[in-house]
């Protein structure tokens, strides 16, 4: 899913600076991403492998990305060798969620 189509018009990233961005999250996912769940419907919970350093590369992505889409909600919750990454939204952007799941599962489907 390399199309931003997706990325809503209150994100305040930098056009340009999207698919870098993107590219971040896609990276992460394809490294780390153990299992994909969605207890709530505008809630979606990672559960990342840990490592080193890993639990910083996370807590910087989410700072960075609650900085230009306040829509997100991030919680993380760190374990002994894995990181929880719950992401929520509101009900205005469902389809943000949704499209941001399906690049967590593509991610996964390709290791």
């Amino acid at each position: 899913m390399s199309d931003l189509a997706w990325v809503p018009q209150s994100c305040a990233l930098p056009t340009e600076e999207r698919p870098l961005r993107v590219a971040e999250w896609d990276a992460l996912f394809a490294e780390r991403l153990a299992s994909v769940s969605r207890p709530q419907p505008l809630l979606l919970r990672l559960d990342l492998a840990g490592g080193e350093g890993v639990e910083d590369r996370v807590r910087d992505l989410v700072e960075r990305e609650s900085g230009c889409c306040s829509f997100f909600t991030f919680t993380t919750t760190p374990g002994q060798d894995a990181i929880r990454l719950d992401i929520s939204v509101d009900q205005a952007h469902g389809p943000v969620l949704d499209a941001l799941a399906a690049r967590t599962s593509a991610a996964r489907g390709q290791r």
